[in-house]
């Protein structure tokens, strides 16, 4: 079957860079801490805004965090990120260029009291993601009990920009729950998927 012709979550529509990102990493269980501090800092830049707007600056957020390091871009001083506020490669929103230095900090930290953050995460669901059923858009929950508890405790531990509607959709994004619609290609694909 050809690519145009698979069946996929009505969200991707027909832009072939979402397409891409519905078809190859949405869902997709992670276990890299990097790429959880790149799923971190994305998605939190993406509150109020479209994710298509993030995908677009993907790159450009690359690029000005230091290939998503957290490390480096803990150490981020208040000249760096003036110089990140007039960039046009990212949203230039001082509130959540600060996020992503305070999460930095606050995701080392975890990563110093549990040997990782991928370890942390998984936890939260057993180290197996969430295989749901759904069938139409309109029953995929925008939070859930589990994303409120999550969101407190990143919260807790000094996370900025994660509320449990944020939290929900980078549960989503990093494969803890499998919410590609049943008549989804990618739904079996990663049906049987765990983490590593």
């Amino acid at each position: 079957m050809k690519q145009s012709e698979l069946q996929r979550c009505p969200w991707c529509g027909t832009d072939a860079l979402y397409r891409a990102y519905h078809d190859n990493e949405w869902g997709v269980p992670v276990s890299d801490d990097r790429r959880w501090f790149e799923f971190l800092l994305l998605e939190g830049a993406q509150a109020g805004l479209s994710w298509i707007t993030i995908l677009r600056k993907r790159e450009g957020y690359r690029e000005a965090f230091a290939d998503f390091d957290p490390d480096a871009v803990a150490r981020f001083d208040e000249p760096r990120i003036n110089t990140l506020i007039g960039n046009p490669a990212i949203v230039r929103n001082r509130l959540k260029i600060e996020s992503a230095v305070t999460n930095a900090r606050a995701f080392l930290a975890v990563q110093e009291h549990y040997g990782s953050f991928n370890h942390y995460i998984w936890d939260w669901v057993d180290g197996r993601p969430i295989i749901n059923r759904f069938t139409r858009m309109e029953e995929v929950p925008a939070t859930t009990p589990l994303s409120e508890r999550l969101s407190k405790d990143l919260k807790k531990r000094g996370f900025r920009f994660v509320g449990p509607t944020i939290v929900y959709a980078l549960m989503q994004a990093t494969g803890m729950v499998n919410d590609h619609l049943v008549g989804c290609f990618r739904w079996v694909e990663l049906g049987a998927t765990r983490s590593t």
